[in-house]
């Protein structure tokens, strides 16, 4: 087998690995009592959201997204500037 070929499949591979890694559907509960807090998370590291938001875990493309959540210790996210346990229009 030819270096070019090698070098070509290790390319396509580091090209299609991070899509078909991607989460389908939310993000596992965790072993920790949690809470679902809106308006936390960063592009691309939410564990879900609303309806009609956005597909599921690690798709929010924007920070802070009101609609969209991530899983926190439960009692934690009101405490936090910006977090909500419900999500804002």
């Amino acid at each position: 087998m030819s270096t070019r070929i090698i070098i070509a499949s290790a390319l396509a591979a580091a090209v299609v690995a991070p899509t078909a890694l991607m989460a389908q559907g939310p993000a596992p509960t965790p072993t920790f009592k949690a809470e679902k807090c809106y308006g936390l998370a960063r592009v691309g590291q939410n564990d879900c959201a609303s309806t009609g938001n956005n597909s599921c875990a690690g798709t929010s493309r924007a920070n802070s997204d009101p609609r969209a959540w991530i899983y926190t210790p439960a009692g934690y996210c009101e405490r936090i500037v910006g977090g909500s346990l419900k999500p804002k229009a």
